[in-house]
Formats: structure tokens, C-alpha cells, sequence
């Protein structure tokens, strides 16, 4: 399998992560991932968890960083906020890239700042051509100041803008034509928001660009009913990847080629065994491509 790594200002890779899967480190697993060192293929950390200097998570990330290729994961810059960057935020950001040195560096396609006030959530935004404009140009920004290229990622949906002009394939095409970042294509994200909101999902992933998705993500969903709109996906990344799930994944490896597969689990989080069983799940879909490639 072929290797996708972040490429530094002078062109070269720097810790290819490896077109395999990895897990998501979370505090729990921190002991059991060092002492048992599972063969997956990389780790990925949500960036703010490591914003302080010193403690035992700081120190638990720089060992797990020793073992294997990372990734950190964004999840409070709000790139697509009217206010603009929050030059703070962006700058605790760039501390942690320079201290942990990832291979790949992410954050998502939406919203969480408006007037000073900030909503810790990660919301959609309208699919126009201004918003392109937008997100676009805070992306740009933000590449400049960390130095590198960023991975951003699409979000589940529950409700849809009355005013999109674009689907969102278009549109995260675009931004990733005018910024000049890549894609992180979370497939649980494309189906939730498939579910909810009638899109096609094979016609989500055959709109992307094939050259700009440098990561997957994989994860669970919830399932509720509410009395005025019947069942809703929730994207609670609390159990293991359904069906459905792995079968548009299996879609998506097929047309893209593989890719760095991430298995989150954020709630309800499991025996790190679990993690890795679904871990060697996606590696076989990637292997399974491999071969037919060959």
C-alpha cells in the first residue's frame, strides 16, 4: 500500500502515515496502547486535548508518537465563523504541531463562533458561493501561519440551508480548488446526513476530487425517533461501524484508492481490543484494494 504524508514547505514528507487504519488515542487506552503496542497503523489526537505543556496525557502522546505516525485532529477553529480566525486558537494550534510534529493536521468544513460568543458545536454552513469565498480564504490563512496543509472535513447534517446553491461535494471541491487544503472524507458523516437529509451518498463521494481526499474516517451513529421527522442519525461516534457504513466505505476505497483510515470512538469508548478489531476490518477493505489494483 502507498504511504500519504503532509508535505513541509520544502516539498518532502515528513512520517508518511501509511495507507492503513488507526484508532483515535483516548486517554483509557493510554497505558494499554504503550504497554501492548497493537499492530495498527497510526494514531490521531484531537488537538486541543494536548494544548498544555506538561501532565500524563502530554507525556502519554509524546511516547505513542515514538511508536507510531500521527495525526492531530481539529476541533475548535470554526474555520468557517464570520468573525474570522481566532489568532489565539490558531496560535496554541501551531505550538502543538510544533511539539508533536503530526504527518497529517485537520479540522472540519463549518461554523462555532458568532459575535464573541462561541458554541462548542460543529455547525454546517450554507453550501454558496460566498461561503466558498469564506472558508476558503480563513483556510488559506490559517495553512499560512501553521505551515501546513490542512486536512478538512465534511460534517453530519440534520437540517439544510433553504439558500445552498451547491451540494456540498461541489462545494468542498471548491474550497479544497481555491484554499489549496485536502479533504478528510468521513464516510459515517456522509450516510448520517444521507439518512437525514435525502442526499445520495455514492453521488457524495463520486463529487469529490479523487486527489485532494487524504484521510477517512470511520465511526458509529445513533439512532433516535422523534415525533415530527420520524428517525434521525446522530453522530455520536458511540459504537462500532455499521453495515451500511462499511459497505459505502468499500464504495468509496474503490473509487478514491486507499487511504489513511481512521476508526473514532468518542463515547461509550470500548476495551482498546475493540478499537483494533475494527481497525483490522478497514485494513482488510484496504488490502482487498490493494490487491486489486495489483
Amino acid at each position: 500500500m502507498t504511504s500519504l504524508g503532509n508535505t513541509s514547505q520544502a516539498g518532502t514528507f515528513t512520517d508518511p502515515i501509511p495507507a492503513r487504519a488507526g484508532i483515535g488515542l483516548r486517554s483509557v487506552h493510554h497505558q494499554a496502547l504503550l504497554d501492548q503496542r497493537p499492530p495498527i497503523g497510526w494514531i490521531e489526537a484531537h488537538t486541543e486535548n494536548y494544548f498544555h505543556d506538561g501532565g500524563a496525557a502530554v507525556r502519554a502522546l509524546e511516547r505513542a508518537r515514538s511508536i507510531y505516525p500521527l495525526s492531530l485532529h481539529g476541533v475548535g477553529l470554526g474555520l468557517g465563523s464570520v468573525d474570522g480566525l481566532d489568532r489565539e486558537h490558531l496560535a496554541r494550534v501551531k505550538r502543538a504541531i510544533d511539539r508533536f510534529e503530526p504527518a497529517l493536521v485537520s479540522e472540519h468544513a463549518c461554523w462555532g463562533q458568532s459575535g464573541g460568543e462561541f458554541f462548542n458545536d460543529l455547525l454546517p454552513l450554507p453550501y454558496t458561493a460566498e461561503a466558498v469565498s469564506l472558508l476558503s480564504s480563513h483556510i488559506a490563512q490559517a495553512q499560512d501561519f501553521l505551515g501546513r496543509r490542512l486536512l478538512i472535513e465534511n460534517v453530519s447534517a440534520y437540517v439544510a440551508f433553504e439558500h445552498s446553491t451547491l451540494h456540498e461535494w461541489d462545494f468542498l471541491a471548491a474550497v479544497a480548488r481555491e484554499s489549496g487544503c485536502g479533504l478528510l472524507l468521513d464516510v459515517n458523516n456522509v450516510y448520517v446526513s444521507s439518512r437525514n437529509l435525502g442526499i445520495d451518498a455514492r453521488a457524495f463521494i463520486n463529487g469529490l476530487p479523487r486527489e485532494s481526499v487524504g484521510e477517512i474516517h470511520l465511526a458509529g451513529h445513533a439512532r433516535v425517533t422523534t415525533p415530527d421527522h420520524g428517525e434521525v442519525l446522530i453522530d455520536d461516534h458511540g459504537s462500532s461501524v455499521c453495515d451500511e457504513v462499511w459497505e459505502l466505505y468499500r464504495f468509496a476505497i474503490a473509487r478514491l484508492g486507499a487511504r489513511p483510515t481512521l476508526i473514532e470512538w468518542d463515547t461509550h469508548i470500548p476495551a482498546l481490543a475493540t478499537l483494533v478489531d475494527e481497525a483490522r476490518r478497514a485494513d482488510a477493505v484496504l488490502e482487498d484494494c490493494h490487491v486489486i489494483a495489483a
